[in-house]
């Protein structure tokens, strides 16, 4: 997991992959607060980003998971939320695989989580090896748009 601002992104662009580097070019070059819900490709199915918007829910109602096929940016266009975020471990319960229809495998329970605050302009970038739980209260409920960036894992290899 990376966890930063977008506002040190030329900072830490050298650090990063190209891929990587591509998807949070595209989060701080364009007026996302304009694009509608939905997805749009940046580089066909291999990277695409999802605008959502939602009010956050409390902790123990949201769903941990994990991704295999593809890397997620989280990036916090307005609002703020908590995403519990931990390492994948075998002895995770899982809840549902849905790898096969959403390339996502939830989880019931998970180990020592770690809470991550978003806030505007904040990106967290979740490998396969990552359990999140994202959309989560931090002090109440409030309206979140957020982009997530999907990139296929196999552009980083």
């Amino acid at each position: 997991m990376i966890f930063g601002h977008i506002a040190t992104l030329e900072q830490d662009a050298s650090h990063l992959h190209k891929s990587l580097v591509k998807g949070l070019e595209y989060l701080a070059k364009t007026e996302l607060a304009a694009l509608a819900k939905g997805k749009y490709e940046i580089e066909g199915k291999d990277i695409y980003v999802a605008i959502n918007e939602y009010e956050t829910q409390p902790r123990e109602v949201r769903r941990a998971e994990a991704h295999v096929d593809y890397i997620d940016i989280q990036y916090m266009i307005s609002g703020e939320e908590l995403i519990a975020y931990s390492l994948l471990a075998k002895e995770n319960e899982v809840l549902a695989d849905e790898l096969e229809a959403k390339d996502a495998i939830f989880y019931k329970t998970v180990q020592d989580e770690t809470d991550l605050v978003m806030t505007k302009g904040m990106y967290a970038i979740f490998f396969p090896w990552d359990v999140h739980r994202p959309n989560c209260v931090l002090n109440e409920a409030v309206n979140v748009k957020k982009a997530v960036v999907k990139i296929k894992v196999s552009l980083l290899k």
